[in-house]
């Protein structure tokens, strides 16, 4: 298709000279694809070279990238120096020539904290920019930060993920995609319905609903023409996921009585366990990525082997120590600092982003098939403090959410620290819980966990102050209200 080789060149020209990207170049992009798709059933083996994909960064000569790399940063912190308050004012202090860094040099850019992006999201705003969406985070690890997009933006965040729905989700027109995250995070509700619905998809938002509401809505015969007959792609967070974990296998729910053929999971870090039981329940894969709302469209894919690797076409990756900010040595836990190139990003700018998220640098290069990409581990859990790199969330996690006695989502509490011993307070349906300490201390031990003690709870009021997870930011629905509660001639 001539004008899709045209739409394709136009984009290569912005992002190698980083130029404004066209919407439309993507949007068409994306629309020959889903064409391509309905014609041929299957992509081409050219599919790999579209944006966002990963064997696009295979293709590049290591020079090139170093080049493109340097020219993106530059101009990305030009953009930032020149058009926002913030990083106008930082780079003045302390001397810094944006068109003097380069991958080596960039260090002396101060890492941006998450703090003054939630204390004065206006400061980061591009005066160039024309602000349309002001996208908020969930909030459950503090105040939401707000991330503000330009029209452009949107559109071109819209078709990397209509181009991700149908490659890397393998969505088509028979499939169904229900999106259980919050009603009021914008912005991966939007990409979501539009990506979902241009591949010919059909989308259901449930929202952070009860979920015995959800359940019924996903074994319900949908009766739609053209379509599967139930609905096939689930996304959701870790910690609802949990939660329809938990009534599904206590209620008596079987695999067979849903169609799910997908389970996709972001924003929270799933577990091993909490994986392995989802699947028996759904009977269907589960699958995880790693997006956030302030480095859009930057993201990283898991492989089977494990790592967690990261494109390098939309934004730059560092791995630094929250301590120090010195880049993490190999085998050692350090937090993801992004930048989010432009052209790809003109609203909200951000430099070296602390984004508070957690992962372990490999020993070694991996020898996966993605190993041309920057590899990380999976999510560990979000920085707090030191004692959130000792013992992070994924290694609790995966050590009590595969015990049925831990009602899900799982609710644990660390005290103490490591000089004076950490406890890890678990909250379990009912004590006493036969054998569930031993086996719990077994395995901590097994796994190298320091921890001084465990002690289980029944009562939450009894556990300490938890942090809140996202199934917490429930949505009432009137379908949560039985017959018997409504008062007789209410009239409804």
């Amino acid at each position: 298709m001539f004008g899709t080789a045209l739409s394709q060149l136009r984009y290569g020209m912005a992002v190698l000279r980083n130029r404004r990207i066209r919407p439309q170049d993507l949007e068409r992009i994306a629309r020959d694809l889903v064409a391509t798709l309905a014609e041929f059933g299957e992509p081409g083996a050219d599919s790999a070279l579209l944006p966002g994909q990963s064997g696009q960064a295979a293709q590049i000569d290591p020079e090139v990238r170093r080049t493109v790399t340097r020219r993106s940063l530059r101009a990305t912190a030009r953009s930032a120096v020149r058009h926002t308050a913030y990083y106008h004012q930082i780079f003045g202090e302390l001397g810094l020539d944006p068109d003097e860094l380069d991958a080596e040099s960039y260090a002396r850019v101060p890492v941006t904290p998450k703090k003054a992006l939630r204390s004065m999201p206006t400061a980061f705003v591009s005066s160039a920019a024309v602000p349309a969406l002001m996208a908020l985070t969930t909030g459950t690890s503090g105040a939401p930060t707000a991330v503000w997009y330009s029209r452009a933006e949107l559109d071109t965040t819209i078709a990397l993920s209509t181009i991700s729905a149908a490659l890397g989700l393998g969505l088509r027109p028979r499939h169904t995609l229900a999106y259980a995250g919050c009603s009021r995070a914008t912005l991966p509700l939007l990409n979501a319905a539009e990506s979902a619905t241009r591949v010919g998809a059909s989308f259901v938002q449930f929202g952070t609903v009860d979920p015995a509401v959800a359940l019924d809505r996903l074994a319900a015969p949908l009766g739609l023409p053209g379509k599967a007959p139930q609905i096939t792609h689930l996304t959701a967070s870790a910690s609802y996921l949990a939660a329809l974990v938990e009534l599904a296998e206590r209620g008596g729910w079987r695999a067979a009585d849903f169609g799910l053929e997908s389970i996709g999971v972001g924003g929270e870090v799933l577990s091993e366990p909490l994986s392995r039981r989802a699947e028996a329940a759904f009977g269907a894969p589960v699958s995880t990525s790693y997006l956030m709302t302030e480095t859009l469209p930057s993201g990283a894919t898991p492989c089977p082997a494990g790592h967690l690797h990261h494109t390098s076409e939309f934004g730059h990756l560092e791995v630094l120590d929250p301590l120090t900010w010195e880049p993490a040595a190999p085998g050692a836990i350090g937090m993801i600092v992004h930048t989010p190139y432009v052209p790809y990003r003109e609203c909200t700018l951000l430099l070296r982003y602390a984004t508070g998220d957690l992962v372990r640098l490999p020993d070694s290069g991996p020898s996966c098939e993605l190993a041309h990409m920057p590899a990380t581990s999976a999510i560990l859990g979000r920085w707090t403090g030191p004692l959130s790199a000792v013992l992070p969330t994924r290694s609790v996690l995966d050590l009590i959410e595969a015990e049925p006695e831990v009602p899900l989502p799982a609710r644990y509490v660390l005290t103490g620290d490591t000089d004076s011993g950490v406890l890890l307070h678990v909250l379990v349906r009912v004590l006493p819980a036969a054998g569930l300490l031993g086996r719990l201390e077994d395995r901590a031990t097994a796994a190298g966990l320091p921890l001084a003690g465990i002690v289980l709870h029944d009562d939450r009021a009894d556990l300490p102050p938890s942090a809140p997870v996202r199934a917490d930011l429930r949505e009432h629905t009137f379908e949560s209200v039985r017959t018997a509660d409504i008062p007789t001639g209410s009239g409804i």
